[in-house]
């Protein structure tokens, strides 16, 4: 599992995944979130204005990466 660390409070999924270097662009997240490979704390997630926060743990295509925060 990868740990991804986020600036603040809070992200949002399309942010994250883009943040992330999980997705090059915004069109590439929506992508990825609409086709249901993106998973939130082992659920999937369509929302791409999802808030993910520290503790969050986001999977994509099987990939693990674990939300901290630098605070």
């Amino acid at each position: 599992m990868r740990v991804v660390t986020i600036r603040g409070d809070s992200i949002t999924l399309a942010a994250f995944l883009k943040w992330a270097g999980i997705a090059s662009t915004g069109g590439m997240a929506k992508v990825l979130i609409t086709s249901g490979r993106v998973r939130v704390n082992g659920e999937v997630e369509a929302r791409r204005g999802r808030t993910i926060r520290p503790g969050d743990v986001v999977e994509v295509d099987g990939a693990r990466f674990s939300v901290v925060t630098d605070r």
